[in-house]
């Protein structure tokens, strides 16, 4: 029986150290900015694509992929787990890719290992192996948000909940392939070389895309590419190296805050607050606590003027 997974974020520096704490080497996630094939090839290598989206829950299962083939030959030939446990999708995309990368990415001894393990497995064993792995489970967790009130390993969605999720795209001998643990084998989109796939994954993302409504914009795409600190050291270019550092620096920094508890903090600094409205004498902290209200009050007020000035502009 595994233990609980929780849900971490489609962040470029969430998902970089993650791999790197997994024995990853010298890969990175950049966040794509645009669905643009030539910006997609300047970050080459480009080693697949993690795709999340907001999950259409009301969909039913069918036999035949909206776009692209099921191709359930390939399951022999590559790494594709079926998705048995939730929030753990993020995960498994990464590794939908990387798994399929061994030999151009050194995914280090540890996944190697597990990679190896449940070589034999069918789908939904691999992905029992992979909600039952301490390993990738603990690491996957240490990268969640910290929530003293809510405890997602034992939180199950509702129908209310907007339920995200992620696949991911890759090349794999000779073909593009959407790889959703949700699905009953790899999908595949054609013919698609190495080299191709910036060209290729970016008509299948927009079509992908296109099959939501018009004003559903969440959406988030990270590349899965090398350490683009290995190409300024390349070519020499120390300013570009520079803002590499100090983007993994700032990374490392949003991830030490995703891990820390600030309730303690913060209740110290309101019981510090109280303690010196209360020194102000009788009707101090009332006063307060009435000005919050009004200023919070204006607040709302003037935002739904502009809510409504808005909605007379669009009309």
């Amino acid at each position: 029986m595994s233990g609980g997974w929780n849900t971490i974020e489609s962040d470029a520096g969430v998902f970089t150290y993650l791999v790197d704490n997994l024995g990853v080497q010298d890969v990175q996630f950049e966040e794509m900015i645009a669905l643009d094939a030539e910006y997609l090839r300047q970050q080459s290598p480009v080693y697949g694509v993690i795709f999340l989206f907001k999950y259409p829950t009301g969909e039913k299962r069918t036999d035949v992929p909206k776009d692209g083939s099921f191709d359930f030959e390939a399951a022999e030939n590559l790494f594709f787990a079926a998705q048995t446990i939730q929030n753990a999708c993020g995960t498994q995309a990464l590794l939908s890719v990387l798994l399929n990368k061994d030999g151009q990415v050194d995914i280090g001894t540890q996944l190697r290992e597990f990679k190896d393990f449940t070589g034999a497995f069918p789908s939904e064993l691999r992905g029992e192996a992979l909600s039952n792995s301490e390993l990738i489970r603990d690491v996957h967790n240490s990268f969640a948000r910290s929530s003293p009130f809510i405890d997602e390993t034992q939180r199950t969605a509702t129908e209310d909940d907007d339920v995200y999720h992620f696949i991911a795209y890759t090349s794999i001998n000779g073909k593009l392939y959407e790889l959703d643990g949700l699905q009953p084998a790899p999908i595949s989109h054609g013919d698609c070389t190495f080299e191709a796939f910036p060209d290729k994954v970016i008509p299948v993302l927009q079509r992908r895309i296109e099959r939501y409504p018009a004003h559903e914009i969440r959406f988030n795409l990270l590349a899965m590419v090398q350490d683009l600190r290995i190409r300024a050291r390349e070519i020499g270019d120390q300013d570009w190296l520079y803002r590499e550092q100090q983007k993994r620096n700032a990374w490392q920094w949003e991830n030490a805050l995703r891990r820390h508890n600030f309730v303690g903090f913060v209740s110290e600094v309101l019981k510090g607050v109280v303690r010196s409205k209360l020194k102000e004498g009788p009707g101090g902290y009332e006063k307060w606590v009435d000005d919050a209200k009004s200023k919070t009050k204006a607040r709302m007020e003037e935002k739904s003027k502009k809510g409504a000035a808005t909605d007379e502009i669009d009309s």
